[in-house]
């Protein structure tokens, strides 16, 4: 991803209303946070890609995919190279990234055993599709942490940086969104989180992070960034004693 599309800043979206309490929920994305999954899709969909245009380059294209849904990204894809796409790409693309995922997906170093020392309620958001955000959870053996608390931007209008998802898993959960305490890997996230009203934590620990990615969003003002998985139950008992005041990133 270009660091330099990180300028479109994290008050793209502003906040619902301000944050204040303490923290009763945590909510993590998928790909990225729980699994190491970005890297392995990405190399799927330039592969995909580069065998259906095969004079045509995407690699620079497809580093700023991070955070985005495919379907939004190839729509990105049509305009900027004035191509059309076949009609089952998108299905194409998902078919492969899933095979791709059912051999080689990892869950992030030490998070089981992070959200297993986490005495709170735990859930997923993701702009991927229910069913692969399932077969996620289920390959790092996260089942039994989340359980049936797993929502996918399919569910609503928008995907993030919007913030529908994010609401409508507050909603489901029966939570007020600023007691939820978000853990995302991408802009897109953190803009959709705090949009809805919940205070986040970004992680910078999964493989397909760029150099100096962590600089450039101290640069736009986050305060809880982590690097590794063991740093997160020390940064949720935190919240749950309500030490984050009105800092929502």
């Amino acid at each position: 991803m270009m660091l330099s599309s990180l300028r479109t800043g994290l008050a793209a979206y502003a906040p619902l209303a301000p944050c204040s309490g303490m923290i009763d929920h945590l909510i993590c994305d998928c790909d990225g946070v729980l699994v190491d999954s970005e890297v392995i899709a990405d190399h799927v969909l330039l592969e995909t890609l580069s065998a259906t245009f095969p004079g045509l380059d995407f690699t620079g294209a497809v580093k700023t995919a991070f955070g985005q849904q495919t379907s939004r990204f190839l729509e990105g894809i049509k305009t900027s190279f004035d191509i059309e796409l076949p009609a089952d790409f998108l299905e194409t693309v998902e078919h492969n990234v899933e095979l791709a995922l059912s051999s080689k997906l990892t869950a992030v170093g030490g998070v089981r055993d992070a959200l297993q020392r986490v005495p709170l309620p735990a859930a997923v958001v993701s702009n991927s599709r229910m069913k692969r955000v399932q077969a996620s959870v289920r390959r790092a053996g996260l089942q039994q942490v989340f359980g049936e608390r797993v929502f996918s931007a399919e569910q609503v209008a928008r995907p993030k940086p919007y913030p529908d998802v994010y609401l409508f898993a507050a909603q489901q959960l029966g939570v007020e969104p600023a007691k939820c305490l978000v853990v995302e890997d991408s802009v897109a996230g953190l803009n959709a989180a705090r949009a809805a009203g919940m205070k986040t934590i970004a992680f910078v620990g999964a493989s397909h992070i760029p150099e100096g990615y962590a600089d450039a969003l101290r640069k736009m003002g986050m305060t809880r960034i982590m690097e590794h998985m063991d740093e997160l139950p020390a940064l949720v008992e935190a919240g749950v004693r309500g030490e984050f005041g009105e800092v929502q990133s």
